[in-house]
């Protein structure tokens, strides 16, 4: 649901540019575009699969095996859902499904002009190919 929400807000932004802006984060007073509200919702769900300066990551809960052992430590799980205090990963980790869509969201992070610029494309209608025959 988070990343179709980031997607949606990209299109919108698109589309209404500089005339429509929300407050971000709520209560703060703060207004932004929708582009920019994506990009901050990316880094907060790629800030859960991130580690910290003593290498734990929130998903990964207080487990030491994930954040010193150096055979754990590089693997992330991706789980089915998450605590909303901590960051703490539950449920199936062993069912990537929709929450593997993250390492979207963490390239988006590192290039977020660039991705507008994909986006935009994105919307625009792709040209139909006809089928090519098979040469005999």
């Amino acid at each position: 649901m988070n990343y179709m929400l980031v997607e949606s807000l990209r299109r919108y932004d698109y589309y209404y540019g500089e005339r429509f802006k929300i407050e971000c984060p709520t209560g703060s007073g703060h207004e932004m575009r929708l582009k920019d509200v994506a990009v901050e919702l990316n880094k907060r769900l790629t800030g859960l699969f991130m580690p910290d300066e003593a290498g734990r990551r929130p998903c990964h809960g207080d487990s030491e095996r994930y954040a010193k052992d150096p055979n754990w430590n590089k693997l992330v799980l991706f789980y089915e859902y998450f605590h909303g205090d901590n960051g703490r990963g539950l449920g199936a980790s062993h069912q990537t499904g929709w929450t593997a869509l993250v390492v979207n969201c963490m390239l988006d992070c590192q290039h977020p002009d660039e991705l507008m610029k994909t986006a935009s494309a994105a919307t625009k209608p792709s040209p139909i190919k006809a089928p090519r025959s098979k040469k005999k």
